[in-house]
């Protein structure tokens, strides 16, 4: 019986010698398997005992049935940039550091690649949101996001002053180093640094958590998914600010734009091995159950 995914994309910054490794043995294993691989041309190694097409990674999503993303949560977010109109699984082999997405951990790759190839896996779809940029001149951008769209202070010392607003009522006048809005993915991602709470990935709920705010009571509030969600500047000469969708920057924000982040149609898939346990990556990850009370098994 054929394979669910006959041919299977490898993305990863080969730069990184533990994630060459990896990528190297994966697609040697692969090629074993009878799996057709695809890699994109700056993936800067050779694969000398196994046949790898080169081909755009914006081809991807046309051409792959499955994306492996090999390291951190960065790379499956590019590579979940890469197929957010498209319906093709990724699968994450963590070569980073937490892998709160990049669940598969490096000694049981090939195993658990095999499992994914015979058809055992959870699957495991997520919402994005959809940022848009609309300057006072006129021109917009606009990005889609799986973790968070962020509105960063720039210039350094400088307090940000901003307002919010949900559904076309006003929430709050903010002044601090920006805002964080984080799907229940990126739940763990920056908002956690800012105080936000862990979402379980399924719940249909946004984050939105101030970054240092300048007061106490600015706090992280949760709103359902999908709310038109609207950031302005306050009129202020020097003020300046920069949006990120998933760590890449989309534009800056002034006095006279606007940003608006609403729910998206589109969607990723994340495959994961059987036997997948949000609760346990979540112990592993934040190192909890580590020494107190025996309640229960330990990873």
């Amino acid at each position: 019986m054929p394979y669910p995914f006959q041919s299977v994309a490898l993305v990863g910054n080969a730069r990184d010698p533990r994630v060459a490794d990896c990528m190297v043995s994966l697609a040697e294993h692969l090629d074993r398997h009878g799996v057709r691989l695809l890699a994109a041309p700056d993936v800067g190694i050779e694969f000398p005992a196994t046949p790898v097409e080169r081909c755009s990674s914006g081809e991807f999503a046309a051409r792959a049935d499955l994306i492996i993303a090999i390291g951190g949560d960065g790379t499956l977010l590019y590579a979940a940039s890469l197929v957010a109109s498209r319906p093709v699984p990724l699968l994450g082999v963590n070569r980073g550091r937490l892998g709160f997405l990049t669940d598969v951990s490096a000694a049981t790759m090939l195993e658990d690649v095999d499992s994914v190839l015979g058809g055992r896996y959870v699957e495991d779809r997520r919402s994005l949101a959809a940022a848009r940029l609309e300057r006072a001149d006129g021109t917009a951008a606009s990005a889609l996001a799986l973790n968070d769209v962020v509105v960063n202070k720039r210039e350094t010392g400088h307090l940000l002053d901003f307002e919010t607003s949900i559904d076309g009522r006003f929430v709050n006048s903010h002044g601090g180093d920006g805002i964080v809005i984080a799907t229940a993915t990126g739940s763990t991602a920056y908002a956690l640094s800012c105080g936000g709470p862990i979402v379980e990935p399924d719940l249909d709920v946004w984050v939105l958590a101030p970054i240092s705010p300048h007061t106490l009571s600015d706090r992280p509030i949760v709103v359902r998914a999908g709310s038109r969600i609207s950031i302005q500047l306050t009129e202020r000469a020097s003020s300046a600010a920069q949006v990120t969708c998933d760590g890449t920057a989309i534009g800056d924000l002034r006095p006279g734009d606007r940003l608006t982040v609403e729910g998206s149609a589109s969607a990723v898939t994340l495959l994961h091995p059987p036997g997948y346990d949000y609760y346990r990556l979540l112990r592993s990850k934040l190192h909890w159950g580590r020494g107190g009370f025996d309640d229960g098994p330990r990873d």
